[in-house]
């Protein structure tokens, strides 16, 4: 088996370091390069591995579920939620104060606070 090193810059690489253009017509002729990088307590310090994955690799080979389209769909009105309270004026200071006042024992960060308020919202009104 092949081994990976990194340069002593790079401590770990992990994810796709190429991907396919899928709307190219030579994306059949294109491979993804794929870095991983496991650490754990029991294994090595040699987990990195490379792989190389074509297009078929690549594509879905089941269709869509609808428990995945209602979940993408919660995600997506969630997201833009948070977005668009961020951006509201009227929000920014109670969200800030009632975020610091539960820093401590809830969310750490102000993003996971306001994802959490309009997840509540959405599954309220969506129920």
């Amino acid at each position: 088996m092949a081994k990976v090193e990194y340069a002593d810059a790079i401590k770990t690489v992990s994810g796709a370091l190429t991907k396919i253009n899928k709307k190219s017509a030579h994306a059949a002729d294109q491979k993804m390069v794929l870095a991983t990088h496991r650490k754990a307590p029991t294994t090595s310090d040699g987990c990195s591995r490379l792989y190389l994955r074509g297009l078929s690799s690549v594509t879905r080979s089941t269709p869509v579920s609808s428990e995945e389209t209602l979940a993408r769909q919660r995600f997506g009105a969630i997201s833009s939620a948070v977005q668009a309270r961020r951006k509201n004026l009227s929000y920014v200071a109670t969200d800030t104060a009632n975020f610091n006042a539960q820093k401590e024992t809830g969310y750490k960060t102000l993003y996971q606070y306001l994802w959490h308020l309009c997840a509540d919202e959405y599954d309220q009104s969506n129920g």
